[in-house]
């Protein structure tokens, strides 16, 4: 009798489906295409003039205000009306203020309706002892550009997890100099803040590997990427494009990291890799034996995905804005490589 009712019920369930209606299955395709476009990210409102544009600080400490002037000069420029965390200056050793001072500035900025941008001060070290103090309940309901990179990256990682794009770019100190590779640095966030195409072209190294991809960009400094593994702020790079980039670091210290991340998986399923700037790599009583771009390809030789070495970006003066969690289609070659966003 069991078996029986079993049949039954598959019988049923059969001419259910081959009875459906052409409407009833279009009604089931758009709900799967929906489902499989759940993964876009939400993008915040684009500024225009007018808009307010907070500066915090959440890292290191700022001496004085000199060092954000040009900043402020600059936004204001553009139309924008600056505002700027009660404790920018504070100062408690190397942070810029308590853990709690820079908790409190962040989540205003977080949750003032009119604040439509956030710039980040500096970087250094310090976001990730607050992260997991911030409420962001507010700040999902109605999203705002959040905008630096380097200990920044704790705020991409963790803001891509929620489910909202960021922006990996120049925070307020990098203004403070002049010349053309500040001024591209400069253009390419007005771009960004105010809704322009964004695509780079860029000439290609020798080492790339050449190939195509299409997927969000995510990452940003590699020693936080590292830091982060094992944390809810940790990325997925399954079905993505992987920037990295970072500072001061011995080959040795860069080789174990990217070996922490191959061995989390980071590498498995990612359809592709940027490669930053690796500025001022210590050298080591000891020869490493190879060069950065050696190093990379070696960790990386068994996976089929395009590699673009030498993409401005990072703590360098041609640090490129880019929009993490945002689709790109990259296209890696041995004389040039392109790097389209998504509009």
């Amino acid at each position: 009798m069991i078996q029986q009712s079993k049949f039954r019920g598959f019988l049923l369930l059969f001419i259910f489906m081959i009875s459906m209606t052409k409407t009833e299955a279009n009604t089931l395709i758009s709900s799967a295409s929906f489902e499989a476009k759940e993964n876009v990210l939400m993008r915040p409102p684009y500024l225009k003039t007018g808009d307010t544009i907070a500066i915090v600080a959440t890292a290191g400490v700022l001496k004085n205000k000199k060092s954000i002037e040009k900043a402020i000069q600059i936004l204001e420029e553009w139309g924008l009306h600056v505002v700027l965390g009660k404790h920018v200056f504070a100062d408690n050793f190397h942070f810029a203020g308590t853990d709690e001072e820079r908790i409190q500035d962040f989540q205003l900025a977080l949750d003032d309706g009119s604040i439509k941008a956030i710039l980040m001060a500096r970087g250094g070290y310090g976001t990730g002892r607050i992260i997991d103090h911030i409420n962001f309940e507010k700040f999902k309901e109605h999203p705002k550009w959040i905008i630096g990179y380097s200990d920044i990256t704790v705020l991409h990682s963790h803001i891509h997890n929620l489910g909202i794009e960021t922006i990996h770019g120049m925070m307020a100190t990098s203004f403070s100099t002049e010349n053309d590779d500040k001024t591209a640095a400069i253009a390419s966030l007005k771009a960004v803040l105010f809704g322009d195409h964004l695509q780079f072209n860029i000439p290609s190294s020798s080492y790339n590997i050449p190939g195509t991809a299409k997927g969000q960009i995510v990452g940003g400094n590699l020693s936080l990427l590292q830091n982060l593994t094992g944390t809810s702020s940790s990325i997925d790079p399954t079905n993505k494009i992987l920037f990295i980039e970072d500072i001061g670091e011995y080959l040795y210290h860069i080789d174990r990291m990217l070996y922490g991340l191959k061995r989390n998986g980071y590498f498995e399923n990612c359809k592709g890799l940027i490669i930053g700037y690796f500025s001022n790599i210590r050298e080591n009583s000891t020869p490493f034996g190879m060069t950065l771009e050696e190093l990379v390809l070696s960790i990386t030789k068994e996976y089929d995905f395009p590699i673009l070495f030498g993409f401005p970006a990072g703590h360098e003066d041609k640090n490129l804005a880019l929009i993490m969690g945002r689709e790109v289609k990259m296209k890696v070659g041995k004389k040039n490589s392109t790097i389209k966003f998504k509009d």
